[in-house]
């Protein structure tokens, strides 16, 4: 019996309801795999550059790479929502240059949603490539591709206003998703911390 395919609108019906089964999946036997499993969301990480392919970190990862490996993983046609990552600097010089590369892992990648980290500085690149209707999901805390500004991996939001802040700048991308009825009453929680 073949599963049917997750969509973006589905994710978003189940936000605050029964937790979501993710992995990580760089190649089509992989993602296979992860569809056998019952995998609901498949990230292709830029995390292949230090997982697949032997660098230090996730920095060598290019835009050309990450559509290869979505594309390997969209072959292999699973029923979960694949993510395609956008790799450092793929969405930080320009909204113009985002949104394109955002197009590419969609157009020539297969990926159904697409995956950016950073805080508050990243939010334009989010609506600009929403505008452009393409489905964005977020990562905050712990971001590789910062990794020489925070001075290597280090936890983030260990400390309470650094924790608040975190929570702050997840607000932030729930507005800007869209999400506003969520991020107002998170915004009331977090205002009685």
């Amino acid at each position: 019996m073949t599963q049917e395919k997750v969509t973006v609108p589905a994710i978003r019906e189940r936000k605050g309801g029964a937790k979501l089964k993710m992995i990580t999946a760089y190649d089509a036997p992989t993602a296979r795999i992860a569809d056998r499993a019952g995998a609901e969301i498949i990230l292709v990480g830029d995390t292949l550059a230090h997982v697949v392919l032997g660098y230090e970190d996730t920095l060598p990862a290019t835009i050309d790479i990450m559509v290869h490996h979505t594309a390997a993983v969209a072959r292999a046609k699973p029923a979960a929502l694949i993510v395609g990552d956008m790799p450092w600097l793929s969405y930080h010089i320009s909204l113009e240059e985002a949104v394109r590369n955002a197009g590419r892992l969609i157009r020539e990648g297969g990926a159904d949603c697409i995956k950016l980290e950073g805080g508050r500085k990243r939010v334009p690149a989010i609506e600009a490539i929403l505008s452009a209707e393409i489905p964005v999901m977020g990562h905050l805390g712990l971001t590789p591709q910062s990794i020489h500004a925070m001075g290597g991996y280090r936890v983030q939001g260990k400390r309470f206003e650094a924790a608040r802040e975190l929570l702050e700048e997840g607000l932030r991308w729930s507005e800007a998703m869209g999400l506003t009825l969520y991020a107002r009453v998170a915004r009331e929680k977090l205002a009685q911390l």
